[in-house]
């Protein structure tokens, strides 16, 4: 080779040939991948997940200590920013996934946090979560049940009232037609809502079951302020109800021990729920009640409530009040109010209260968001 290149060094034209033909020999039959453009691949975020801590909260301060301050944490794959809204806020951007913020409105509130994660070509995922905040003093917060974790409700909670047999302890005094259980077809916590649902079923010699929980031996109180969110029941003969005995029935007794109706509605009579105080001087068929209409009732949650002080019981719905029991003259027979009491949520089918219960009844149920007591 060598001595042929050396012998045409001077022949210019003919090595150009000689090199043209080469490039062209490799351009014809060469891999075409040298020319290909690659297209620069999208980044997708993945694996989101969100923790929200709220500063000072605890057993007895569930919604936090008042400051309203909350931590946010959130994780992502392939992520280079996220971006936090709370509420209707403007949404804020951050790099790693931490942040503070602090809300102002007086009160227990419940706001919705919303996080965003971004890949470095733009693509974005997101998911939130909805909190409870207080703001302000929260020294009087002593009870509440969010109903958070999915399953039975909290046995640290809640005890259930069981029927044993029927037709005795179906009716329960009233001459209701269910049978109490602490099955899960009756009584469940699902997506953050207690659930409470009488059915139309064979069951131990009953034709329906329900369920009835109470705080009695593990809740008590006096006075104080007490909140439930609630969507009832709907059908002829339903009777749902929440409601507050004296802990100390076992050694007086009813009506002595005294009873407090904070909400019972009849599916006979939808849309009127009703307030009402069982006392020694008026019980049963009491006169001591009052109600307010709900056009919705069965469909959307209200906030059912009772502020009661060693003065007076004040019930309302959505802040609405329809009933004020204040005694002038205040005696045992009247006002069993000065000791503790605990709660009771049930749904009662027919008795005294519901009435006839519809043929084509099947199964409805009672929804609760939360259960708040402060004093």
């Amino acid at each position: 080779m060598y001595f042929m290149f050396k012998k045409l060094k001077y022949s210019t034209p003919l090595i150009t040939s000689i090199f043209c033909a080469l490039i062209l020999s490799c351009s014809a039959g060469g891999d075409d991948s040298i020319a290909t453009i690659t297209e620069p691949q999208e980044v997708i975020p993945s694996n989101l997940a969100l923790t929200i801590e709220i500063v000072g909260k605890d057993a007895n301060y569930p919604f936090g200590d008042g400051s309203g301050v909350i931590k946010c944490t959130a994780t992502a794959a392939n992520t280079i920013k996220y971006g936090f809204k709370f509420g209707n806020d403007t949404e804020q951007e951050n790099i790693t996934g931490n942040i503070q913020h602090t809300f102002t409105t007086k009160g227990t509130n419940d706001y919705l946090i919303t996080v965003f994660a971004y890949s470095s070509t733009g693509n974005v995922i997101s998911t939130f979560k909805t909190v409870s905040v207080m703001v302000g003093n929260q020294s009087g917060v002593t009870w509440a049940d969010e109903f958070n974790t999915d399953g039975p409700p909290s046995p640290a909670k809640w005890n259930y009232d069981i029927s044993n047999g029927c037709p005795n302890l179906c009716g329960w005094g009233n001459n209701e037609a269910q049978y109490y259980t602490n099955r899960l077809d009756n009584v469940i916590v699902e997506n953050g809502v207690l659930k409470i649902t009488a059915k139309k079923e064979n069951y131990q010699g009953a034709q329906y079951t329900s369920a009835k929980l109470l705080t009695k031996g593990k809740f008590d109180f006096k006075y104080g302020i007490i909140e439930i969110r609630a969507k009832l029941p709907s059908g002829g003969g339903t009777w749902p109800a929440i409601w507050t005995l004296g802990s100390n029935i076992t050694s007086v007794g009813w009506p002595a021990c005294g009873e407090i109706d904070i909400m019972e509605h009849a599916g006979n009579r939808q849309g009127t729920v009703q307030s009402a105080m069982h006392t020694p001087s008026s019980y049963g068929n009491t006169f001591n009640k009052g109600s307010q209409i709900l056009s919705n009732v069965s469909t959307e949650f209200h906030i059912y409530k009772v502020e009661w002080t060693s003065e007076e019981m004040v019930f309302s719905v959505d802040n609405i009040e329809h009933y004020r029991y204040n005694p002038s003259n205040k005696n045992s027979s009247t006002w069993p109010y000065d000791a503790n009491q605990y709660l009771i949520l049930n749904v009662a089918m027919g008795g005294s209260f519901g009435g006839a219960i519809d043929s084509n009844f099947i199964e409805s149920t009672m929804e609760i968001d939360y259960i708040r007591v402060s004093q």
